[in-house]
């Protein structure tokens, strides 16, 4: 479980302390981006297709909320900052806000071990809901949906006053869920959402749209089963035992990922060789997405699309990397270090 750091905590209460928590969020939601990226990158998804689908699903979300962090942040009148080196976190190190509990992060390629130690506590609620076949770890405060209902808390006692009219800088196309916030309401609802498809709720797994919260889907993968429904739970059933983890397989194949290293570096290939360039190249684009998203949430919203263009343009040079296209089949892991020049 990540604990976030108890200062971060305080930041939400200080008068000026909500566009600091909330850019805190952006950059917690964006630093479980390259992870969760490396790992499926390095998976054949035709050897493994249920877990890449899963791992997708949860990136796609990861960029829902870091987006609707941004909305919540436009819309009390503060500027989202996502072209900065020092956005981008280290790779192995804490994620942003935590602090030394010993959860180290690194850039991985797929395993069940990454899956179980790393990406389930990132997503570990404050409590967890502990089905049959499954271990959990026990609950722990200053999780990060406890970071967004410190946030929510704080919008929903200062109200609409909190927000600056008009609404500006609001994106609400390019991702299933994305919403303007414009008052304390939606604000609220958009923070719920969040919380919601990270951790599930005290009671269910669900989150709102009837999905499973990342760390069920996560917990999927490394029981190998779908997580369903328990068909013989009734109107009193604990809600620990209302589902089971013994639905559809979720078969993992360990030929079919890709042998990349773990935390590659850019500096770690010869500079003019083929992988240093390709590597330069992956970066270069991986900080033009950032920059593109940096406009879209700061008053340029015409650069969605350029920003979605160059996710795909990211994942087939990754792709690229990690096969060893035009390597003579070594295979170069994607470093997502920010580079806004390409070498000649």
């Amino acid at each position: 479980m990540i604990h976030i750091d108890p200062a971060v905590f305080q930041v939400v209460t200080r008068p000026d302390g909500l566009h600091t928590a909330l850019q805190a969020a952006i950059r917690l939601e964006h630093a479980t981006l390259p992870p969760y990226l490396y790992a499926l990158y390095s998976l054949d998804a035709d050897r493994n297709p249920a877990i890449a689908g899963i791992i997708a699903s949860v990136a796609v979300e990861e960029m829902l909320h870091l987006s609707l962090a941004c909305n919540i942040l436009n819309a009390l009148g503060g500027t989202p900052s996502l072209d900065d080196p020092d956005f981008i976190p280290t790779y192995p190190g804490p994620l942003p806000g935590s602090i030394g509990d010993g959860l180290v992060v690194p850039l991985e390629p797929f395993s069940l071990a990454l899956v179980k130690n790393v990406f389930m506590q990132i997503e570990e609620p404050e409590e967890p809901l502990e089905f049959p076949t499954t271990a959990l770890a026990a609950a722990a405060p200053r999780t990060i949906g406890a970071f967004y209902r410190a946030i929510q808390q704080r919008i929903r006692a200062g109200g609409d006053a909190l927000f600056a009219p008009p609404p500006r800088n609001q994106v609400t196309e390019g991702l299933p869920g994305l919403m303007a916030v414009t008052n304390a309401a939606s604000a609220i609802a958009a923070i719920e959402l969040i919380v919601e498809q990270g951790e599930g709720t005290a009671t269910s797994p669900l989150d709102p749209e009837g999905d499973y919260a990342h760390y069920y889907r996560f917990a999927e993968i490394f029981h190998g089963r779908r997580l369903r429904p328990n068909p013989q739970a009734g109107p009193g059933t604990p809600p620990d035992q209302r589902f089971l983890y013994d639905g559809d397989p979720v078969p993992f194949d360990p030929d079919g990922v890709r042998p990349v290293p773990a935390n590659p570096k850019a500096a770690s290939y010869p500079p003019g060789s083929a992988a240093r360039h390709a590597c330069d190249t992956f970066n270069y684009t991986y900080t033009n997405l950032l920059k593109s998203l940096h406009a879209t949430f700061n008053g340029q919203p015409q650069s969605l699309r350029a920003a979605i263009g160059l996710m795909f343009s990211m994942r087939q040079q990754a792709l690229d990397l990690m096969s060893g296209t035009n390597l003579g089949g070594t295979a170069v892991g994607p470093s997502f270090e920010y580079q806004p020049t390409l070498p000649s």
